[in-house]
């Protein structure tokens, strides 16, 4: 059965111009109008040339596993490696324009997402507040800190769903929503007993969520 899946899933991806469920580390050259298109931005300490570093308390954060686990053949997985030292909110201020290139390309806003763990949730945020628009897909994990709390001018927008883990020291982004005007707001906790360590690898406590709230 997989075999033949994997068969049907080739073909289609010869036949048509780009094929959902491939992992862009660019952003990509050809663009689906009739996509979904994900945008996932990693943590802080991913930020430079090792795809798998190593916090002296989480152990590895395995980047290249994460987005392996994200990936699915519904939608366009766009994830960057972003260099050390990255400015939030230029990177941000690129995010946002990179979207605002697939609705220019046909792609509706509806059919965007932008995930995001720890700096990357922020960034993530960022980008939303840069856009302005009531109908992305924002998804946050655990990535309600001190910078989206410091920066009490940014909001978030569209379809707002959120994760954390109850070890952790980020928590909740109710404050977030209480002074944005968002289209929808879905959160739940999660208990791993890891931390901020239970986003570094692909867990179903977080991963099954993500891939049901992609697919409403």
């Amino acid at each position: 059965m997989l075999v033949i899946r994997t068969v049907i899933l080739l073909c289609a991806c010869w036949v048509l111009p780009v094929c959902a469920g491939t992992i862009y580390s660019q952003f990509p050259t050809e663009i689906d109008p009739h996509g979904h298109y994900v945008f996932y931005s990693h943590g802080f300490i991913v930020e430079g040339t090792n795809p798998k570093p190593v916090h002296k308390t989480f152990g590895v954060y395995d980047f290249v596993a994460v987005k392996e686990a994200l990936a699915d053949e519904s939608y366009h997985l766009i994830a960057y490696h972003r260099p050390k030292g990255t400015e939030p909110f230029t990177f941000a201020k690129k995010l946002a324009a990179d979207v605002e290139a697939l609705i220019s390309a046909g792609v509706a806003e509806s059919n965007i997402s932008l995930v995001g763990f720890s700096r990357g949730g922020a960034l993530s945020i960022l980008a939303a507040n840069e856009l302005k628009r009531t109908h992305i897909n924002l998804i946050i994990l655990a990535g309600c800190a001190g910078l989206i709390k410091n920066h009490t001018s940014v909001k978030a927008y569209g379809k707002v769903y959120s994760i954390f883990e109850r070890s952790d020291q980020v928590g909740s982004c109710q404050f977030l929503i209480d002074r944005s005007d968002v289209t929808k707001f879905e959160e739940i906790s999660i208990n791993t007993g890891l931390s901020h360590g239970a986003f570094y690898k692909p867990k179903d406590e977080w991963l099954l969520p993500i891939k049901k709230w992609l697919k409403d």
